[in-house]
Order: structure tokens, then sequence, then C-alpha cells
């Protein structure tokens, strides 16, 4: 046990104490960055354990979150009870107005749509406007019967395969196909 405490190091003072001392000493206008802080304690204290980078990360994040140090531009400083808060990037929040207490004091509205109130008087009904026109009625006319009698030609049945419109006394579509009945020859005489 004597071989372990005389190969132990002198006892280093905590992270904290370095890192605001190292800040003191190295005075800088802007405040001073991990790198300059790291070589500082290195300087002064010399034989640092192995995470030495690992532990000042540590021990600097935790005091940026705790407020013992303010980082700004990549530089860590002491906070100036004085200074105002330095804004970050982006919009700033709206600043929250208290509302007067007769407009807290006020039920809130429901949703959807208020009742009908029953004591209230029925609207007066408007009269209809008489149709100035041509007496027809509106809209697309009703679809005519279809005739019975129909134009028949020789083939009644295609007549009756395919639909007719209204009117016309045409098939709808392309006509049918006509089909010669017999085909004449005409014979060469010699």
């Amino acid at each position: 046990m004597a071989a372990e405490e005389i190969n132990k190091p002198p006892s280093l003072p905590p992270y904290p104490e370095m890192i605001l001392s190292a800040i003191e000493a190295l005075n800088e206008g802007n405040g001073s960055n991990k790198t300059s802080i790291s070589k500082y304690i290195e300087s002064k204290y010399g034989d640092l354990p192995a995470g030495h980078i690992a532990l000042l990360s540590h021990h600097l994040n935790r005091m940026k979150d705790t407020g013992e140090l303010v980082f700004w531009k990549n530089n860590y400083t002491k906070p100036d009870p004085n200074a105002p808060p330095r804004r970050g990037r982006g919009r700033p929040p709206k600043p929250k107005d208290p509302l007067s207490p007769a407009a807290e004091m006020a039920p809130a509205r429901p949703r959807g749509r208020p009742p009908k109130d029953p004591n209230a008087p029925p609207k007066p009904v408007k009269p209809k406007a008489a149709t100035a026109g041509s007496g027809k009625p509106r809209g697309r006319p009703r679809k005519m019967a279809r005739p019975t009698g129909g134009i028949t030609t020789g083939n009644a049945a295609t007549t009756s395969a395919v639909p007719m419109t209204a009117g016309s006394g045409r098939p709808r579509g392309r006509p049918p196909k006509v089909k010669a009945a017999s085909m004449t020859e005409v014979s060469v005489q010699n």
C-alpha cells in the first residue's frame, strides 16, 4: 500500500475551480475557448488524468447549464450580473400580457351553433319571384318515349338491336357493315 501512495500524483483541485481560475488568469475580452482553458490547466497542474479532455468538456457543459459560466460564440466567460441576458438565434418569444380580471371571470362560450331563441319572432317569408322568360321549365328536358313505328328498312333485326335516339330517326353509333346479298359475276365472252 505504501507504494501506491508514493506513486499517487498530488491531489488536484476540483475541475470547476481549475476552470474558473483558468478563465480569470487568461482574462480574454470575449472569454476563453475550451482549447485555451485546457492548455492553461495542463501548463499549471502538469500531471492530469488520462480522460482530461472528456472531464473538462463534461464540467464545462455542467457549469454552462447551471449558470456558473456563459457560453457565447464558442467562448466561456463568467456571467456579468449587470449585463442583460444575451439573445440566441431566431425570433424572441412574445411577451405574455396579463389578462384583465373581468376577461378571466367571463364564462367561455360553448362550442357549436347557439340554440334558437324560442321567444324570437319568426322571420318573414319572402315571396317567390315570377319566372320571367320563355315559359320553358328549367333544367334538362325529359327523355322522350321511343317511337313504336319507327323507320323500317329491309333488315328489321338491325334496327331493333341498335337503340335509337329520340327524334332523329337514325340509330346511335357507327352504322353496321352492309353485307352484299349475292355477288354478281361479269362473264367475259369471246
